[in-house]
């Protein structure tokens, strides 16, 4: 039955599809594979259509396990990249035919340029997160002059979405904080979600850290971690692309550095270590963190307001500016098994309330108020347009 005729609510047989764009590079990708999978218990079919990059080929095998899921593929840049806005221009396009072909019952973004598109579905924006707030959290200043356009396109649709979601209050916060106040107030905060794909088997845990992420994004801290792997008791693994997306390579010489390793294959480092860390001066959600909690390892975090807000006191934590207090905890919980196996089960304890059933159900609430009250959130399409855009022409 779908999901218990919606949780024995109204059940609303309007939302069958949605079309949800994304790109293949980070955690949106897992996001929108999760999200999915917790779709499917619903009945609703998920067109995704990925930019960035083209998927890998165990991505794209992933993919196909998602029964709701359709893939549409182009490697158009993303808002955040160097000189993306013929991409983004054409991507708009793209979008718009997507629409036009499948017929969605809403639009799903997670990114900010293309709220301004005028959709006939209603259309959510998710903030995952920006360059302002990378800038602020990284550099601790705003970006340079080169970022005003972006700042420009962002705002403009955020402003124009029907509804803004973040996937935590600090996210939201920061959201307000640079392209507010905006010009409807519906947004609220969904948390992301995750559930271990299938049954993996439990492996005795072994003595060694591990970290996950993008080793090129200088939000990720990854080099910090690098450096003090030297003064750690247990061996440090690290997996992750070290390539950006403009060509530059980071370099790793101290800690076991695992490489872009496949989703399955952090997942098995996870099931094997004993202690995630994680050093980021950004992480708006982190979905690595509850993918490590979800696995049984106790996680060590950057002490941001976001990490505070989605684990509380099943963490422990550190400033991700400060070495020396690292290297202590770190050390402390690899000297105390007790501990050590503590805050593992209470983080995975903890992280069973971020399943990918629980996001898909409050999805599932949100999409369903949209299309019952789609008078109530129609999009604000002459937001600051002019001419700016003329059949779906996207001039950022």
């Amino acid at each position: 039955m779908l999901k218990e005729k919606f949780n024995e609510g109204s059940f609303n047989p309007w939302v069958k599809k949605v079309l949800m764009s994304a790109d293949a590079m980070g955690g949106v990708w897992t996001y929108v594979l999760e999200l999915s999978r917790g779709l499917r218990d619903y009945g609703v079919e998920v067109i995704v259509a990925t930019m960035g990059r083209r998927l890998s080929p165990q991505q794209r095998a992933v993919a196909r396990k998602v029964t709701n899921l359709h893939v549409e593929e182009k490697s158009f840049k993303l808002e955040w990249m160097q000189e993306p806005w013929e991409d983004v221009r054409r991507a708009g396009m793209w979008l718009l035919e997507l629409e036009s072909m499948h017929s969605p019952d809403i639009v799903h973004l997670n990114g900010y340029a293309h709220g301004f598109l005028p959709f006939s579905a209603p259309v959510i924006v998710v903030a995952h997160s920006c360059v302002y707030s990378w800038f602020s959290a990284v550099k601790g200043d705003r970006p340079p002059k080169i970022w005003r356009r972006y700042y420009r396109n962002v705002k403009r649709g955020l402003n124009a979405a029907g509804y803004l979601v973040a996937p935590s209050r600090a996210m939201l916060q920061e959201v307000q904080r640079y392209y507010g106040p905006l010009s409807h107030n519906r947004y609220s905060v969904l948390y992301n979600g995750y559930s271990l794909p299938g049954k993996i088997e439990s492996t005795q845990k072994e003595e060694i850290f591990v970290s996950a992420g993008r080793v090129w994004d200088e939000a990720k801290n990854m080099a910090f971690l690098d450096c003090i792997s030297s003064k750690l008791k247990w061996p440090l693994y690290i997996a992750g692309d070290s390539i950006a997306p403009n060509g530059v390579s980071v370099t790793l010489g101290k800690s076991m550095y695992m490489g872009g390793i496949s989703h399955g294959s952090v997942l098995d480092l996870l099931n094997r270590a004993s202690v995630y860390v994680s050093a980021a001066f950004y992480e708006p959600f982190g979905l690595s963190a509850l993918e490590a909690a979800t696995c049984g390892c106790a996680l060590v975090l950057p002490d941001i307001p976001s990490s505070r807000e989605i684990w509380n006191n099943n963490a422990l934590y550190a400033s991700p500016n400060d070495p020396e207090k690292y290297c202590e905890i770190l050390n402390m919980v690899a000297e105390k098994p007790g501990l050590r196996k503590e805050m593992a089960r209470r983080a995975q304890v903890h992280a069973a309330g971020f399943s990918s059933s629980k996001m898909a159900s409050d999805y599932m609430q949100l999409y369903s108020t949209m299309i019952a009250n789609s008078d109530k959130f129609e999009t604000f399409r002459d937001y600051g347009r002019g001419s700016e855009i003329k059949m779906g022409r996207l001039i950022a």
